[in-house]
């Protein structure tokens, strides 16, 4: 049902990364980009301010890169770590800019990405209300619904929402606009819901694609059950049709899958997607940051994933260590060894299979972590090390709590990975050490 008497407009802001490290790996707002197709179904007119939205200052492959970044104060709580603290993305005068040109907005929603990273939300909402103080601001997204005490006191906006949006947002719009919404379709379903306006992102190198939502898994040191508690996959004939949609619409070729399981199910739902597409002979080029769970390669779907193009595929492993195996709920013993068997018998080469391993875990011995490093590489595949960011509400919380040298349940800030929050001490030696012996050298 469109709106009545006039469409309001709505300001989307995708706000700056603050941190002491960030890169461009296949990044952008999809859940919220997800929102604003909702909206514009709702009849709503949508102006997107994506922060992040600015070209690399270096470029990697298939459009990732380095963010801009402009060195800012360290944060008074991590004063004294040996890092340069910095804002990413685009110029505040760009920003400035942007909001200068704009119409005063009916409300101003505002997502949030990770929880350490609620500097830049705050910033951005501080700016936004200079231009426009008599509208209200909505605040969603990961940050949100994982702090929402700490994003209530901390953040600036008049309303937090936990969890998915869309319902809430438009409760929040009837009382700011007097106008009442009701969705065309009411069920929920992920296939019914509209596409995102990918149109509305600058540079735009690749289709951010979501083909599930959730886990079946729950990972003692993951969020993903905390934000999306059931696993829901969509039509493999919908996926298609918008993977062609955009190929057509935009000319883009790859695609980075934000699935956080995407090869559960395979046979009846990703590797239906890739033979429907070979039918068609439609040539993508596929991406997996967020990782795929090992013990689902088969030979069968080693062999799609090779014949489909998947130039960047990542395991998430965490660990090889039997020692630490209890924190990892999707890898038995000998299932990484069997899919790594099939992946090079499949065509790929070790350069081509990243090996995702958790690096500054609670009470974790650099043995054991060196040992999983060794083995990877063993194996045939490029360990990559990702470091690990304490999450309120996960299993391994209270660990991290106790072995960390901040206080973890006083500021989010602490949470940041690149800080090292569960070492006894932040150390360039170890880091260096570790980095190397992952790069094989």
């Amino acid at each position: 049902m469109m709106p009545s008497p006039s469409n309001p407009s709505l300001l989307l802001i995708n706000p700056w990364i603050y941190d002491f490290a960030a890169y461009d790996f296949f990044a952008r707002p999809l859940g919220l980009l997800h929102l604003a197709g909702f909206l514009e179904s709702c009849g709503f007119e949508i102006t997107l301010l994506d922060c992040l939205g600015a070209p690399a200052v270096r470029s990697g492959a298939f459009g990732t890169g380095r963010f801009p970044k402009v060195i800012l104060p360290t944060p008074p709580p991590l004063h004294g770590l040996p890092r340069r603290y910095g804002r990413y993305g685009i110029s505040e005068s760009e920003f400035r800019n942007r909001l200068a040109r704009l119409p005063e907005p009916a409300a101003i929603l505002v997502t949030s990405l990770m929880t350490y990273w609620y500097p830049g939300v705050a910033a951005a909402i501080a700016i936004a209300r200079q231009y426009f103080p008599r509208t209200p601001v909505i605040l969603g997204g990961i940050y949100a619904t994982l702090c929402p005490d700490h994003a209530r006191g901390q953040a600036g906006a008049d309303i937090v929402i936990q969890g998915h949006g869309d319902k809430a947002c438009l409760s929040y719009l009837a009382d700011f606009t007097g106008i009442k919404v009701k969705p065309d379709d009411e069920s929920g379903d992920f296939d019914v819901l509209p596409r995102p306006p990918l149109h509305l992102l600058p540079h735009l190198p690749f289709i951010p694609l979501l083909t599930s939502r959730g886990c079946p898994f729950q990972c003692d040191y993951c969020a993903s059950r905390l934000l999306q508690p059931r696993f829901a996959a969509r039509r493999p004939q919908a996926v298609v049709e918008e993977l062609l949609h955009w190929q057509d619409s935009l000319g883009l070729m790859d695609v980075a899958f934000y699935d956080d399981a995407l090869l559960y199910q395979a046979d009846s739902h990703l590797l239906v997607i890739l033979e429907e597409l070979a039918r068609r002979g439609r040539n993508f080029r596929f991406h997996t940051p967020n990782a795929v769970h090992a013990r689902f390669i088969t030979l069968e779907v080693a062999r799609w994933l090779k014949r489909s193009r998947f130039a960047t595929l990542r395991l998430g492993v965490e660990t090889t260590s039997t020692g630490l195996a209890r924190l990892d709920r999707k890898l038995a013993a000998g299932e990484l060894e069997e899919a790594l068997a099939h992946l090079k018998e499949a065509g790929f080469a070790k350069r081509e299979i990243g090996v995702y391993l958790l690096e500054g875990l609670p009470e974790q011995d650099d043995r054991d972590l060196e040992a999983s490093i060794r083995r990877v590489h063993a194996l045939g595949a490029t360990p990559v090390l990702a470091q690990y960011s304490p999450i309120p509400g996960t299993a391994l919380w209270p660990t991290a709590v106790a072995a960390s040298r901040y206080n973890l349940e006083a500021d989010p800030i602490f949470h940041n990975p690149s800080i090292f929050p569960c070492w006894p001490e932040f150390s360039w030696e170890r880091v260096t050490r570790l980095k190397r012996l992952a790069q094989g050298e």
